[in-house]
């Protein structure tokens, strides 16, 4: 059978996709051929994209795996993308068995690979549907089934709002599923960034990226740090003061050794709802 022929329906396997992407660079084999050729032409085109992805995946696990720490059992990881190695359900479920998480996703094949994972877990959900319908996605019975809101929850947005163009306003987004959470909950947010990214590497980017099912709109530190405004900025490591820090350093245990360069290719940080 043909990748064509196997793909779910609603997935069109000739335009690439973020999540499939992600998949692929992750070592997933949850991707087609046309996602395995713009990574790798990515790739080619920009020496750092999978040392940033692996970055990027290194902070969602380890924030994850904090803000269990601070003794939150329910997590709602929006725009979650395919299963891989490291869930979010399986980093805080081994600190933590009785831990409830609801991923969010639009993409059809993520609901078609996702529900068969979970099938099992009844502590974890999938929610199928667009992070940017916050009404939508909160009131499903799902999610309600499974996560108390008005008890704390983590919150993880990871490599996702640079999918929303400014006139989607993200920041309003992020805003409006802050305050359907209760006090004491945290919010994690890893982001892209072209601050420190050489002129022909951005236009790579763009180009691959518009031949994806999603352009991505990538965003100075200012407007990260925006994310959080209103809530409790939390140190990115013990010895560190409360900031915005690049996605390798946050919680590392060896600084130097994560200061790669294509941890720098996104900003990150994680917050507390007072």
């Amino acid at each position: 059978m043909s990748e064509i022929e196997s793909a779910p329906p609603g997935v069109d396997p000739t335009v690439p996709s973020p999540a499939r992407l992600y998949d692929y660079f992750l070592g997933g084999t949850h991707n087609f051929q046309a996602d395995r050729d713009l990574a790798e032409q990515l790739r080619a085109r920009i020496p750092d994209f999978a040392d940033a992805v692996l970055a990027n995946r290194g902070f969602h696990v380890r924030a994850a795996a904090w803000i269990a720490s601070q003794g939150i059992s329910q997590f709602l990881d929006l725009g979650s993308g395919l299963p891989t190695a490291n869930n979010t359900h399986e980093t805080v479920q081994a600190l933590n068995p009785d831990a409830k998480v609801v991923y969010v996703d639009n993409d059809p094949i993520v609901g078609a690979h996702a529900s068969a994972l979970l099938a099992a877990n009844k502590s974890t959900a999938l929610v199928v549907a667009d992070m940017r319908d916050p009404v939508t996605v909160l009131a499903s019975p799902v999610l309600r089934d499974t996560i108390d809101l008005h008890a704390p929850v983590g919150l993880l947005m990871s490599a996702v709002l640079h999918f929303i163009p400014d006139d989607g306003d993200p920041w309003g987004l992020v805003a409006r599923y802050v305050a359907a959470v209760a006090p004491g909950s945290y919010l994690a947010v890893s982001h892209g960034t072209l601050d420190r990214m050489p002129p022909d590497q951005i236009q790579a980017g763009r180009d691959g990226y518009a031949r994806s099912s999603a352009n991505v709109y990538m965003r100075p530190e200012a407007d990260i740090a925006r994310f959080f405004d209103g809530l409790e900025m939390q140190p990115p490591r013990p010895d560190a003061e409360p900031e915005l820090t690049y996605v390798g350093l946050w919680g590392a245990e060896d600084v130097e050794a994560a200061d790669s360069d294509g941890s720098r290719g996104l900003y990150c940080g994680v917050a507390r709802k007072p």
